[in-house]
């Protein structure tokens, strides 16, 4: 089961892509990346001995956090401002 909706995935790639087609803008690929974080992280506070899912979260925060630094070091006005609207801190 898809976490994200098309109709969310989309609303996404519009906010930080700059459009709905521009899948591949690094902005909006952390935002997916967020979203999905949260929700592993909602679900494995209700099932703590989900090892896999715990996993799986590692693993995307890791993600997360590599694109993050190419963010900073390629667009750092960018990179202030996504995580601004992200509510991330760093």
């Amino acid at each position: 089961m898809s976490v994200l909706t098309s109709e969310r995935k989309k609303e996404l790639f519009k906010t930080h892509g700059g459009d709905e087609k521009n899948t591949g803008s690094i902005e909006a690929q952390i935002a997916m990346l967020t979203e999905r974080i949260q929700h592993i992280s909602e679900h494995l506070q209700k099932n703590k001995k989900d090892f896999s899912s715990n996993r799986g979260l590692i693993q995307l925060v890791g993600q997360r956090k590599s694109l993050l630094n190419y963010l900073s070091k390629t667009n750092l006005q960018g990179y202030r401002s996504l995580l601004v609207t992200l509510g991330l801190r760093k």
